[in-house]
């Protein structure tokens, strides 16, 4: 039964691809323009965390349409280590517990996503590699 599930590989793929995406996205638009409505303000974005915003906003939109997926999902894999050794893992070692699941989780994913393409979709299939 699961070998003929496998035919929907590629649509399976970019189901994965489109909903990491949306979710992202959501992190910088939160930053940005308060949607969804962030628990406290982020305050000023003249900092990293305008940078955070930035590449969760623009590298989130290049996943979701499937535009140069594999070198964007590398650099957002490299920021969601590097934010979650920054600011979540000092506060405790388990990601339960400091908030930091969904970093550790995003990370993986766009480590897949380097790895294994976009999947069905995406403006890169219509591109030359």
């Amino acid at each position: 039964m699961f070998d003929r599930l496998s035919a929907y590989r590629p649509q399976a793929l970019a189901a994965l691809r489109i909903v990491a995406a949306l979710l992202f996205i959501e992190h910088g638009t939160q930053k940005f323009i308060d949607f969804p409505p962030a628990e406290q303000p982020f305050g000023d974005l003249m900092n990293i965390l305008g940078v955070a915003g930035v590449l969760e906003v623009v590298g989130g939109v290049l996943i979701l349409i499937g535009l140069f997926t594999r070198p964007v999902a590398f650099v957002l894999c490299g920021f969601m280590a590097v934010a979650y050794f920054m600011a979540h893992a000092p506060q405790s070692f388990f990601p339960i517990n400091n908030r930091g699941d969904a970093a550790v989780l995003f990370c993986f994913v766009f480590l897949y996503l380097t790895a294994a393409g976009p999947g069905a979709f995406a403006l890169d299939n219509g591109r030359r590699s």
